[in-house]
């Protein structure tokens, strides 16, 4: 349960950072820096930058929910590992790349490096435990009557 709830924080967190800098919300073009972000990874066309810049910290917000309250944790886990698995997979390639950028995981000022890997790396790996353990974890089963 703690570990959900750490990952549920961490994405809330990720989510907010993207929605809220400059100190003020900024709901409706939120999306620009963050797709600067995402196409310095030179590996999406322009309109699916936009796409993804749009819906992913709304994708982190819902995950995050979901981790903390526990609901649909075999979905929200699997979706959680299988979304750090791209970016991590991103991130290797950029870093494989050479390309000297930002990550755009907490907002705009975080510079893709070694820490951030071994950041990211030990989210899935918390991702991937919160997973299994809620695949392991029998649900009680209903009495009919």
């Amino acid at each position: 349960m703690l570990g959900r709830v750490a990952l549920g924080i961490i994405f809330l967190y990720a989510a907010y950072a993207k929605l809220h800098f400059d100190g003020a919300w900024h709901l409706r073009d939120y999306y620009f820096l963050f797709a600067m972000a995402i196409d310095s990874y030179r590996l999406l066309p322009l309109w699916m930058v936009e796409w993804m810049a749009r819906i992913l910290p709304w994708m982190e917000l819902a995950l995050g929910v979901w981790l903390i309250l526990g609901a649909g944790l075999r979905w929200a886990g699997a979706a959680t590992s299988a979304l750090l698995l791209v970016f991590i997979g991103a991130m290797w390639r950029a870093k494989m790349l050479g390309l000297e950028i930002n990550c755009g995981c907490f907002g705009n000022n975080e510079k893709l490096g070694t820490l951030t890997l071994l950041r990211d790396s030990s989210l899935l790996l918390l991702a991937l435990a919160v997973t299994a353990g809620a695949f392991l974890v029998r649900r009680p089963r209903r009495v009919t009557v």
